[in-house]
Parts: structure tokens; C-alpha cells; sequence
């Protein structure tokens, strides 16, 4: 089977489509996969990482204002257009999978209108505007959230399938978790991040509850506060007074052993992308979200509310976050432990744990139907 991959823009869209590209391949060795990007983007650098052939294209995301460069970008998607033509009669694709971000358009739509098996994968509960309209296009829409399908005109197309995670997620057990971070198993740990580049406001809010923490010696915190915000968050431990290199706090630039954290956590305070949010539900952990403001179309927001309702999640708005704000949270959270297990629970029952398996055999079902 010969496969077309596609998303681009944000980690959020490329990292389902390699996780996607590894469970075919797993399935069948002999697949051939070619992965399409934009020339400049992120995943002209990760999907190579990966070991997957890339192929670059032209094009941006379209201005949110009419200009001059709404025009050049335009223009740029014409080029695409021609581009992923060529590339199509190149390949030979059996089947194209998008998932999102600006460069889905071009090669997904290009693909539909030779008639050639499409599908799309969808991570967030508010579809981004590129889905929206491919959908009317494709074959099959797989979904992350039950709540997205009332954004999708073509009902009958809509499969819930859930976001694959890293198949490490959910495999550590809490001593080795703990251990790894030389933290006690027995004490409830917290774990906080902001993602790869931080959070500014996040990390100052959690500033101030460090000093509410500072009386709960049988707390545990994994904090990573970003390789762009670190510094600055050390400086403001010093403004504050604040003694953070204690046995029980792991103060970090960056977080790289997830599984390993993820496994040891009781509480998960940060933002509300798509695949961290799969990551909590596989592994049954209570969160306090703070969406991420200026994600394209406040997706984030959307993603935590689908928690919220289900009973796994409380949410702070980034515009009302502050250390009091975010302390009077946790400590409702920690001195409640049968809420937590609740929530945890209810966090559990929102998993799909055989999410990858289900888009493998959907992009099999739909490449020879």
C-alpha cells in the first residue's frame, strides 16, 4: 500500500501523522509512505528525523486581515495546487491521510478531486477551518472528541477514533516513575508544564504557589517551565525569596521523559492541547487546564471544556490566572482525594487506548474499498 501523509504548522498536526505513519508501517513493512509538508515548515525538519521521505511544497497559512500578503499567499496556494498534481502522479498514492494545519488543503483537496481514497484526521473538539471544508470532499473524517462531530456537515462520514498516543504512555509503573526522578511513590506529585516553549503566565502563577507549597513538605512537584522561560523563572524564585531546589521539587527547562512523569503524577496542571489531553485520559489523570489563548481558533479552550464536562478536568481561563487563583484550585483538589479519583476515573472513560489501532485499519478499509 502506498501512502500520502500530510499535516503541518504545529506539532499538534504532525506528530499524529508520524504516530499514524509508525502504526502502518508496524502493520505492514512493505507500505510505502511519503510524507508532504511545507518546504519551511516544522515538519520539514521532524518527519526526516523520523526516518520518513518528505516532500516539500509551497504555501502558508492564509492573514487573518485582507492585504497584500492575503494576495501572495493566494498565489503561493495555486503553486501548491500545481505542486502536489505532481507529486500525486509521481506516488501513486493508495490513499491520502490529512491531518490538519494549512497544507492539508492543497495536497488533500488535489487528491479528492482525482478521485483518489482521502481521509482526515481531526485532534481537537473545534475543528480547524482546513477540516471543515475538506470534509465535504473526503471519504472518511476520524475524530479525537464526540464533541467535534457537530461541527461536520456530513454526519454519516464522521468516525470516533480518538488521538493515538507514544505506546510507552501508560506502560511505566508509578515506582519506576518516581524513581526515575528520585521522588517518593507514596507522596501525591504534581506535574506542570507549560509545553516545549513555556508559559509565561503559567509559569508565574505557579510562582506563587510554590510559596503555598513550601508548607506541604509531603507534596511532590515536577515543574518544566520551558527552555525560553526558565531563566526567567529562576529569577523570579530569587525576587521572591523563593528556596526551590528541594528533595521534593523538580524545577525543569524541558521535559523530555513524559511516560515516566505521567506515570508518577496525581495532578496535571498546564495547557489543553490535543495530545497531551489523549496522554491524561490513557493514563487517568485529574487536571487544572489553562488553554493556551491564541491557539487558532481558541481550539484549546474547546478541547478543555470537553474534560470539564465529562468530570476529569477544572479549567482557569489564561486571562484570569494568577497564583491565588491557580493555589485555591489545587489545594481544593488535594484535600479531596476521593474527587481526584473521581476525576481520574471519568478521565479514564474518555480514553482510546486503541485509537491508533482503529485509524490503521480505517485507512486500510478506505485505501482498497
Amino acid at each position: 500500500m502506498r501512502v500520502m501523509l500530510t499535516g503541518g504548522g504545529t506539532g499538534g498536526h504532525i506528530y499524529p501523522a508520524l504516530a499514524i505513519a509508525k502504526g502502518l508501517l508496524a502493520r505492514d513493512a512493505e507500505t510505502q509512505i511519503l510524507y508532504v509538508g511545507i518546504r519551511d515548515g516544522m515538519e520539514a525538519r521532524l518527519v526526516p528525523e523520523a526516518g520518513l521521505e518528505f516532500a516539500g511544497i509551497s504555501g502558508k497559512g492564509l492573514p487573518r486581515k485582507l492585504s497584500l500578503d492575503t494576495i501572495k499567499v493566494l498565489g503561493g496556494s495555486f503553486k501548491a495546487l500545481w505542486e502536489t498534481k505532481k507529486l500525486l502522479r509521481q506516488f501513486h498514492p493508495d490513499l491520502v491521510v490529512g491531518t490538519g494545519g494549512y497544507v492539508s488543503g492543497p495536497v488533500v483537496l488535489t487528491a479528492a478531486l482525482f478521485n483518489i481514497p482521502t481521509l482526515l484526521h481531526e485532534q481537537n473538539a473545534l475543528p480547524g477551518i482546513t477540516n471543515r471544508l475538506l470534509a465535504r470532499v473526503v471519504r472518511r473524517v476520524m475524530v479525537t472528541f464526540s464533541e467535534s462531530t457537530e461541527h461536520f456537515g456530513a454526519k454519516k462520514k464522521l468516525e470516533l477514533v480518538g488521538l493515538p498516543v507514544r505506546p510507552e504512555i501508560g506502560q511505566v509503573s508509578r515506582e519506576v516513575g518516581a524513581k526515575h526522578f528520585k521522588l517518593r511513590p507514596d507522596r501525591l506529585t504534581l506535574l506542570v508544564t507549560g509545553g516545549s516553549r513555556g508559559a509565561r503566565t503559567l509559569n508565574m502563577a505557579m510562582t506563587g504557589v510554590l510559596e503555598h507549597l513550601a508548607q506541604y513538605k509531603d507534596i511532590q512537584v515536577i515543574w518544566a517551565t520551558g527552555k525560553t522561560t526558565y531563566e526567567e523563572t529562576i529569577e523570579e524564585f530569587k525576587r521572591r525569596g523563593i528556596s526551590w531546589e528541594r528533595s521534593g521539587w523538580r524545577i525543569l527547562e524541558y521535559l523530555k521523559d513524559m511516560p515516566e512523569a505521567l506515570a508518577c503524577a496525581d495532578i496535571f496542571i498546564g495547557r489543553a492541547g490535543a495530545a497531551s489531553l489523549a496522554e491524561l485520559m490513557v493514563v487517568g489523570i485529574p487536571s487544572v487546564l489553562i488553554p493556551y489563548p491564541y491557539a487558532a481558533e481558541n481550539h484549546q479552550e474547546h478541547n478543555a471544556q470537553a474534560l470539564v464536562q465529562a468530570g476529569a478536568a477544572q479549567i482557569i481561563l489564561d486571562s484570569e490566572l494568577d497564583g491565588e487563583r491557580l493555589w485555591k484550585e489545587i489545594e481544593g483538589l488535594i484535600s479531596q482525594p476521593k474527587l481526584l479519583a473521581k476525576m481520574g476515573d471519568a478521565a479514564r472513560t474518555l480514553a482510546q487506548p486503541e485509537a491508533l489501532n482503529k485509524i490503521v485499519n480505517l485507512c486500510r478499509a478506505t485505501a482498497w474499498h
